[in-house]
């Protein structure tokens, strides 16, 4: 099962779950990512070489998807 999860005060809070073969579980959890970023959030996947990538659609097969609001300062 994979996850959405947002970074928050109390560590972080799961947001979505989909099976990638599940259609159903896929459009909810595409539909909870696309509400999170219409809120102000990133949305970043790791990939196993240790970097990162920001995206903007649910990575089907992606086991876990990270939100975080934007780094503030200058």
């Amino acid at each position: 099962m994979s996850r959405i999860i947002r970074m928050d005060r109390t560590g972080h809070t799961t947001v979505a779950e989909w099976a990638a073969d599940d259609a159903e579980s896929l459009e909810r959890a595409a539909a909870a990512l696309d509400a999170e970023l219409d809120r102000g959030y990133y949305a970043v996947v790791s990939h196993p070489d240790g970097s990162a990538e920001q995206v903007r659609e649910l990575p089907a097969h992606g086991p876990l998807v990270v939100l975080r609001r934007p780094i503030a300062g200058g």
